[in-house]
Protein backbone atom coordinates (compact mmCIF):
# COMPACT_ATOMS: atom_id res chain seq x y z
CA UNK A 1 0.00 0.00 0.00
CA UNK A 2 1.49 3.58 -0.71
CA UNK A 3 2.02 5.87 2.08
CA UNK A 4 2.79 9.12 0.05
CA UNK A 5 -0.89 10.84 -0.67
CA UNK A 6 -0.51 11.12 -4.13
CA UNK A 7 0.38 7.75 -4.20
CA UNK A 8 -2.44 6.71 -2.52
CA UNK A 9 -4.69 9.30 -5.14
CA UNK A 10 -3.37 7.61 -7.73
CA UNK A 11 -4.14 3.93 -6.63
CA UNK A 12 -7.93 5.04 -6.10
CA UNK A 13 -7.81 6.88 -9.78
CA UNK A 14 -6.15 3.50 -11.55
CA UNK A 15 -9.03 1.54 -9.68
CA UNK A 16 -11.91 3.26 -11.39
CA UNK A 17 -10.45 3.80 -14.63
CA UNK A 18 -9.61 0.19 -14.90
CA UNK A 19 -13.32 -0.51 -13.45
CA UNK A 20 -14.52 1.85 -16.24
CA UNK A 21 -12.17 0.70 -19.07
CA UNK A 22 -13.60 -3.28 -18.24
CA UNK A 23 -16.75 -2.16 -18.61
CA UNK A 24 -16.43 -0.70 -22.38
CA UNK A 25 -14.36 -3.51 -23.10
CA UNK A 26 -17.27 -6.17 -21.88
CA UNK A 27 -20.10 -4.14 -23.62
CA UNK A 28 -17.86 -4.31 -26.93
CA UNK A 29 -17.59 -7.94 -26.59
CA UNK A 30 -21.04 -8.65 -25.79
CA UNK A 31 -22.30 -6.57 -28.53
CA UNK A 32 -19.98 -7.89 -31.28
CA UNK A 33 -21.17 -11.52 -29.91
CA UNK A 34 -24.90 -10.64 -30.03
CA UNK A 35 -23.94 -9.10 -33.68
CA UNK A 36 -22.82 -12.50 -34.83
CA UNK A 37 -25.58 -14.61 -33.43
CA UNK A 38 -27.80 -11.69 -35.30
CA UNK A 39 -25.81 -11.97 -38.45
CA UNK A 40 -25.98 -15.98 -38.80
CA UNK A 41 -29.72 -16.11 -37.61
CA UNK A 42 -30.77 -12.83 -39.95
CA UNK A 43 -29.34 -10.43 -41.46
CA UNK A 44 -31.43 -7.40 -41.35
CA UNK A 45 -31.68 -7.37 -37.98
CA UNK A 46 -27.47 -8.06 -37.80
CA UNK A 47 -27.44 -4.66 -40.11
CA UNK A 48 -30.17 -2.35 -37.30
CA UNK A 49 -27.31 -4.18 -34.99
CA UNK A 50 -24.27 -2.65 -36.66
CA UNK A 51 -24.94 1.11 -35.32
CA UNK A 52 -24.69 -0.09 -31.51
CA UNK A 53 -21.30 -1.98 -32.01
CA UNK A 54 -19.82 0.75 -33.68
CA UNK A 55 -20.97 3.37 -30.95
CA UNK A 56 -19.38 1.31 -28.30
CA UNK A 57 -16.33 0.75 -30.83
CA UNK A 58 -16.04 4.76 -30.83
CA UNK A 59 -16.54 5.77 -27.94
CA UNK A 60 -14.04 3.07 -26.74
CA UNK A 61 -11.47 4.75 -28.93
CA UNK A 62 -12.70 7.95 -27.71
CA UNK A 63 -11.49 7.95 -24.60
CA UNK A 64 -8.23 5.81 -25.43
CA UNK A 65 -9.68 2.78 -23.67
CA UNK A 66 -8.34 0.46 -27.31
CA UNK A 67 -6.23 2.40 -30.21
CA UNK A 68 -8.86 3.78 -32.67
CA UNK A 69 -7.04 1.48 -35.99
CA UNK A 70 -8.12 -1.29 -33.34
CA UNK A 71 -11.80 0.52 -33.58
CA UNK A 72 -11.25 1.02 -36.95
CA UNK A 73 -10.58 -2.77 -37.69
CA UNK A 74 -13.03 -4.04 -35.77
CA UNK A 75 -15.35 -1.97 -37.65
CA UNK A 76 -14.25 -3.11 -40.78
CA UNK A 77 -14.32 -6.70 -40.40
CA UNK A 78 -17.98 -6.57 -39.14
CA UNK A 79 -19.16 -4.22 -41.96
CA UNK A 80 -17.75 -6.84 -44.21
CA UNK A 81 -19.09 -9.94 -43.05
CA UNK A 82 -22.67 -7.88 -42.78
CA UNK A 83 -21.74 -7.06 -46.65
CA UNK A 84 -20.89 -10.29 -47.75
CA UNK A 85 -24.69 -12.10 -46.52
CA UNK A 86 -26.44 -8.67 -47.76
CA UNK A 87 -24.71 -9.37 -51.09
CA UNK A 88 -25.88 -13.17 -51.57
Amino acid sequence: MPNINAAKKALRQTKKRTTRNDAKKKKIKELTKQFTKALAASPADAAAMISQVIQALDKAAKTNTIHRNKAARHKSALQRKLNALLKK
